[in-house]
């Protein structure tokens, strides 16, 4: 929402400022309490980032292109995980007697996220007529593109009343299932990938190294899944294929032996990878792909995605020391929301599709997806011309 009322230009860069000055202060943290708080305080900061991206990106990108947009954006932070584990692998081979190696690693990765930060306010437009980098004519075709496409209206100021206008809708309940459901397996893998690799048997510093080639082939199969989600402009079986891959790799990993079984254990790896980063990126170019009004989208982006952090609360739950080494009880609860996360992505995507054919039958309404213009829309999605993007 904040983002909305002023603009991203100023509030992503605000939001990574603030994170980028807490990692770097975290280095003169010199007890758990300060440390704790700091880390509180960073989480403030870097809790509205994706939520604001998502949003922001939905106001230069049409429906039919967003996915693979926020998956370029979500693929780079993707890529920085994956990376991290050799930059942290390089710095712990560093050996000093006035900075400690955890030191170091927050001094690098603060001290890039400030001098992106503050690039940034420079660089980001607030909106594609206010872009500097367009001229007037690029301008005028940009917002034709998102009234075509997009949005009912483009360039509107923050409307208060306008937010929550869609939380009354039945199918809201799906989304905030959907959103939280999806997001367990998520951060099972970004968070506890090492431990899981760990089960392996490698030291800590290699553990690091061997979690590099997992999330980098999840980087690839998140562009293609996400560029062909975009192409066939459908979204739901694209989230089920996906969460279907992270089932996979989470049964494979409850059901063997993974000190007797170690190559099948990091093939499981690829496997989450591969599958639980994809709906990040889907679940919510689905959901802004379905409403026209950018406050509502602001506001519904805001709370999705914090269902989805907060469901990592779930996750470090079930990821308990004295169910190591084989943390059944935690891959057996993450592969349980996945398979509600499928039920629900189903009968959301089924009944779409299946309103879209009635619609197509109305005398007078023109059918299919793509000849849908969202600037003549008026009633949201009540209206008889709308076409939901399934």
């Amino acid at each position: 929402m904040l983002t909305k009322r002023f603009s991203g230009r100023v509030m992503l860069p605000t939001l990574m400022l603030g994170w980028g000055a807490m990692a770097l202060t975290q280095c003169a943290a010199k007890n758990f309490g300060g440390l704790l708080a700091l880390r509180l305080i960073l989480a403030v900061f870097e809790a509205g980032f994706f939520a604001g991206t998502v949003f922001y990106l939905s106001l230069f990108y049409a429906r039919g292109e967003l996915g693979f947009r926020i998956a370029i954006f979500f693929g780079s932070a993707l890529l920085a995980s994956a990376f991290s584990g050799l930059i942290s692998y390089g710095v712990f081979q560093v050996h000093s007697s006035h900075v400690q190696g955890w030191q170091l690693l927050f001094i690098i990765e603060g001290s890039l996220t400030c001098i992106v930060a503050i690039v940034g306010f420079f660089w980001l437009p607030g909106t594609p007529e206010s872009a500097w980098f367009l001229n007037d004519s690029e301008k005028l075709a940009a917002r034709m593109r998102m009234l075509r496409d997009g949005s009912s209206e483009v360039g509107t100021k923050f409307r208060l009343k306008d937010c929550f206008r869609t939380w009354r809708n039945w199918k809201f309940i799906l989304w905030c299932i959907i959103s939280f459901t999806y997001s367990v397996a998520f951060t099972t893998t970004a968070t506890f990938l090492p431990q899981i690799v760990a089960r392996l048997g490698f030291s800590a510093v290699k553990t690091n190294l061997w979690t590099v080639a997992p999330n980098s082939v999840g980087f690839v199969v998140l562009l293609c899944v996400t560029k062909s989600s975009d192409y066939f402009r459908e979204r739901s079986l694209h989230i089920v294929l996906a969460l279907c891959i992270s089932l996979t790799g989470l049964i494979i990993l409850a059901a063997i032996d993974v000190v007797d079984n170690k190559a099948v254990a990091y093939f499981a790896c690829f496997l989450l990878c591969s599958g639980a980063y994809i709906p990040s990126c889907l679940v919510h170019s689905w959901h802004n792909n379905n409403n026209v009004n950018e406050s509502s989208r602001a506001a519904t982006t805001g709370l999705l995605v914090g269902l989805g952090n907060l469901s990592g609360i779930l996750s470090t739950a079930t990821f308990r020391t004295e169910y190591a080494p084989a943390y059944r009880p935690t891959l057996i609860t993450t592969s349980a929301c996945n398979i509600t996360c499928i039920i629900c992505t189903l009968w959301l995507g089924v009944w779409m599709k299946i309103e879209n054919r009635r619609r197509d039958k109305i005398p007078g309404q023109q059918g299919g997806l793509r000849q849908i213009d969202t600037s003549d829309n008026v009633h949201g999605e009540d209206d008889p011309s709308w076409r939901y993007f399934t």
